[in-house]
């Protein structure tokens, strides 16, 4: 008679694999940030790289889109040093900010469409990473 045994996932597998994912989610979220800030600086300024379409049903004046990715921009970066802690207030709000950011950019697709598509999918791997991960693996 063969046996055959299958390898099992060690605890500390787990552990690396989760601390890599929340490194992961951590260095994404505060990327995403960064480009967040830089956008809203960009509409901010009002620069001419953004598309104006004038029957546009959730149109907001270019200055408003900017401070709304800045503040979300800041607030990711604040948030993705939280994770480097692997503390458990910042995965709930880096789940949070980053489908703020998936709404924001959603919702300026029309404004600057390549970046807002590139922005949403950084998110939904933040979005991944940081839901995949179970808390007691983090420790």
């Amino acid at each position: 008679m063969v046996t055959t045994h299958t390898p099992h996932r060690t605890h500390g597998t787990g552990r690396l694999w989760a601390g890599g994912l929340t490194v992961f989610a951590a260095v994404m979220l505060g990327i995403t940030g960064v480009v967040g800030v830089l956008r809203g600086i960009m509409a901010i300024a009002e620069d001419d790289v953004f598309l104006t379409t004038p029957n546009y049903v959730f149109q907001f004046d270019l200055t408003g889109w900017g401070w709304i990715h800045l503040v979300l921009g800041a607030v990711a970066i604040a948030v993705g040093f939280g994770l480097f802690k692997a503390a458990m207030w910042a995965r709930v709000a880096g789940v949070a900010i980053a489908a703020l950011v998936v709404i924001a950019n959603f919702l300026s697709l029309p404004y600057y469409p390549a970046w807002s598509i590139l922005m949403i999918a950084m998110s939904g791997f933040v979005i991944w990473a940081l839901c995949v991960v179970k808390p007691d693996d983090v420790r």
